[in-house]
């Protein structure tokens, strides 16, 4: 059964023996049919730089393969767009675990930063001949904001700063303006802290929300408004976005809104902190190019935040999530949705409530996530 492998030692102490077990390679003429082409054709392995070299697996996993920037020191570097984390998860109604939703976004994006997308934007739009990461503006990744675990008052001013740090730093494409910061979540709280920095530099804004809850709850409906701390959570950051002014008037907008509310007054008091709703099932009724339409219509006029809650992604496509809800919108869908906002003016975005201990062993909710920041980079770089 093993033939040659068993032979006695003696055998291969003798030259001839050993050539008759083991012929030659050059005089092989199976192996010489089976190899001639490597040996016609030896390997030409690169030289030293390995920047050109397969990136997917190698380095420190920034964003998209994204160069690291010291973005908390305001004047030490420029640069356009900065991908910035928030781990943070302990103003959660439901299931915690977003605190780890910077890293697995990070890790679902291995394959991005190179190459155009024959399927970004609609037909004719500029977005399909468009690399956002050779576009000609400086994308960095600031690794996470330092944030608390233990006081949550500590932890949204940490993340208010380092907003406001970012926010110090210069565009290198306009140098009177400051870059535009991308946030991975953390629980939806974090919100309020980039709209807060997002307004001091841009006064008021309209806010695009997808999500598949109005998070616009009065605190005393939501959380019985016991202290200001527990006033304040991922159910109720665009109440004190709109008491705080943060917000232009009656020029913002929920998109996938499916979940129930929690009292009588909660749609009135919404429409009272100025939002209008697309509800999830919208896409079945007026199409997506019906969703586009509404929403620049709505926001168009303004600066637009844009805040994506993955909860709004349906949970069949998105299970690794604080508070999932059946009936939202497919990766294809949202995608598609989301590159039909060109031409608005978006300048800054977070993509939040990822919380990977519910995710499947695809990671299947880092990756989409991951995918959401690459069409919002395409928002931000198109123009």
């Amino acid at each position: 059964m093993y033939g040659n492998l068993l032979a006695s030692r003696e055998i291969f102490e003798t030259d001839s023996l050993y050539t008759q077990i083991n012929p030659s390679e050059e005089d092989d003429e199976e192996f010489k049919a089976r190899c001639g082409f490597y040996n016609e054709n030896p390997i030409q392995l690169p030289d030293d730089e390995l920047s050109t070299d397969l990136v997917i697996f190698s380095g420190i996993v920034s964003f998209a393969h994204l160069p690291i920037a010291r973005c908390f020191v305001p004047g030490t570097e420029d640069f356009d767009i900065a991908i910035v984390g928030a781990p943070y998860d302990t103003s959660t109604s439901f299931r915690p675990g977003a605190r780890f939703g910077p890293n697995s976004i990070r890790q679902g994006s291995r394959r991005l930063g190179r190459g155009l997308s024959p399927v970004r934007g609609f037909p004719g739009s500029k977005l399909r001949r468009l690399d956002p990461y050779h576009a000609g503006y400086k994308l960095v990744d600031c690794g996470d904001v330092p944030m608390s675990p233990f006081d949550n008052r500590v932890a949204l001013n940490q993340l208010y700063r380092g907003q406001r740090a970012i926010h110090k730093n210069k565009s290198l494409k306009n140098s009177g303006q400051p870059p535009k910061i991308v946030t991975l979540g953390g629980d939806q709280t974090i919100t309020l802290m980039n709209l807060r920095s997002a307004y001091e530099q841009w006064g008021r804004l309209a806010v695009i929300h997808f999500d598949s809850h109005i998070d616009s709850w009065d605190p005393h409906v939501l959380s019985g408004n016991i202290t200001k701390s527990t006033s304040l959570n991922h159910g109720t950051f665009l109440h004190y976005a709109h008491e705080k002014g943060y917000l232009a008037p009656n020029s913002s907008i929920h998109v996938g809104i499916r979940a129930p509310f929690l009292g009588p007054n909660d749609e009135k008091h919404d429409f009272e902190c100025g939002f209008e709703k697309i509800v999830a099932r919208d896409v079945d009724i007026v199409g997506i190019k019906g969703v586009v339409e509404h929403i620049k219509q709505h926001v168009s006029a303004w600066p637009v935040y844009l805040t994506l809650d993955i909860d709004s992604i349906d949970m069949a496509v998105a299970p690794g999530t604080g508070t999932p809800e059946p009936g939202g919108f497919s990766a294809r869908e949202i995608l598609t949705i989301l590159d039909g906002l060109e031409d608005i003016n978006i300048i800054g975005a977070d993509v939040v409530e990822v919380s990977p201990a519910y995710d499947t062993n695809g990671d299947i909710t880092g990756t989409i996530a991951a995918s959401v920041v690459d069409s919002v980079l395409g928002l931000m770089t198109v123009t």
